[in-house]
């Protein structure tokens, strides 16, 4: 609810030279308006949503302090409106005894628009003298200095007014729409199974829900503890709410949700990743197979050579994943969420694993292949030039061919003797071309 600016100053002269007939009806017209204008802004301050919220609200700690004081504040802002009222009537009848006032009216006029003419008696409702200065019997005002006063008084109740006011249409409303979407949230949370003590996301909703609850209560009992004054503002309610612990929980339930979401997004893709886990670790099986088999086969075909052990069956996983079939048919998802994800990365792993120990194992026979691959391309290169038939040739390539594709073959042996072929063939090569005849041109 809106409420009218701070009351007018008052605009006279200070106490001087005695006022015309003129000049006082002036200053009565302006006064008049003044009064007006006050007497507005004090019924809108009464009628103020916040105001009246304030009285009716069980308040405690910096609310509960300031709204004791605002309240006297506002009693005596009526009684000083009143005394301020009752000069302007006075001052009213003493222009109405003549139409043409005589001194002794002028006089009185003078004092009462100008000087200290209004008295204003202490009451036992008044504020704590810091407000208003030290405690006396009765004060003495200008009519300037009386709406300075009210001026005064009715920016400090205002302030607190609209500052309370802004919390309670800001806070509880944005917190109970977080409270609705809590609920939805802790229902869709226990439909999959993340329930407190369960799950780490069911006890977030848990520490969530008490947040809201007690941030609620707070909110409604202490507003002024959730404002934040706006830095160099000196116009009433000037600031904003403090969202900083409303915000949080709002940060927290998000991710509560989106771990939720994901749990409902292993619900609806969960067979399709056990069987592509299935078929992961089936291929790693096979494969830790074909290296034990290979392993074998080394070890009988190679002689002289470190063949690395070969790993047993992923037992431990294989089990592992027939839990995940179980989390599955008796729809715990919250459990199958976590345990999905593990699975996933070790049985990428352990595929990983057995492709490098079949490669470990196999590596003799892919060192044997390439010697004998290199072995028949130097064959190939010797009977290209036509030197077939050399008989130094002939000796070192079968010295060479029986040591390969006999069993066991001794790797480090058998390739020097490629290497003592390559080099029989190397040297009658630049014999050969050593003794071919020059172009004389």
């Amino acid at each position: 609810m809106g409420v009218a600016g701070p009351f007018p100053g008052y605009a006279g002269r200070p106490p001087g030279p005695v006022m015309d007939r003129d000049e006082a009806d002036r200053a009565l017209a302006r006064l008049g308006a003044e009064h007006e204008a006050i007497e507005t802004s004090l019924l809108a301050l009464q009628d103020h949503a916040g105001r009246r919220l304030l009285e009716g609200a069980d308040l405690t700690g910096v609310t509960k302090e300031r709204w004791a004081a605002t309240e006297q504040s506002i009693t005596l802002l009526w009684g000083y409106f009143d005394a301020y009222a009752g000069a302007i009537e006075a001052a009213r009848e003493i222009r109405a005894r003549r139409r043409f006032p005589n001194r002794d009216d002028l006089l009185a006029l003078t004092e009462l628009l100008r000087g200290q003419g209004v008295t204003v008696a202490s009451t036992a409702t008044r504020p704590d003298p810091s407000i208003t200065g030290p405690a006396r019997l009765s004060e003495r005002f200008t009519l300037e200095e009386l709406v300075a006063r009210m001026n005064e008084l009715y920016a400090r109740s205002l302030d607190m007014v609209v500052a309370s006011d802004s919390v309670w249409s800001a806070l509880p409303a944005r917190i109970d729409l977080l409270a609705a979407e809590l609920h939805r949230t802790r229902s869709l949370a226990h439909s999959v199974g993340v329930r407190p003590g369960e799950h780490p996301a069911g006890d977030d909703l848990e520490s969530i829900t008490q947040e809201l609850a007690t941030l609620r209560v707070r909110v409604i009992s202490d507003p002024l503890a959730f404002w934040l004054p706006g830095p160099g503002s000196a116009a009433p309610g000037g600031g904003r709410p403090d969202t900083t612990r409303y915000d949080r929980a709002a940060r927290a339930l998000d991710d509560v949700r989106r771990e939720i979401e994901a749990v409902l997004a292993v619900r609806q893709d969960a067979e399709q990743r056990l069987v592509h886990l299935r078929d992961v670790l089936s291929r790693a099986d096979r494969t830790l197979a074909e290296a034990r088999s290979a392993r074998g086969e080394v070890l009988a075909k190679i002689a002289a050579s470190e063949v690395p052990a070969v790993s047993g069956p992923p037992t431990a996983l294989q089990e592992r994943l027939a839990a995940a079939s179980e989390y599955r048919r008796h729809a715990q998802w919250h459990r199958l969420s976590p345990l999905l994800e593990s699975l996933e990365r070790e049985t990428e792993d352990e595929l990983l694993r057995a492709r490098e120990s079949l490669s470990a194992v196999t590596a003799p026979l892919a060192v044997r292949a390439e010697l004998r691959g290199r072995l028949d391309a130097y064959k190939a290169k010797v009977a290209r030039h036509g030197l077939a038939e050399d008989p130094v040739l002939i000796e070192r390539y079968d010295a060479a061919r029986r040591m390969l594709w006999s069993a066991p073959c001794d790797l480090r042996v058998a390739g020097q003797a490629v290497l003592r072929y390559q080099e029989a063939v190397a040297e009658l090569l630049d014999v050969r071309r050593s003794s071919a005849p020059k172009d004389r041109r």
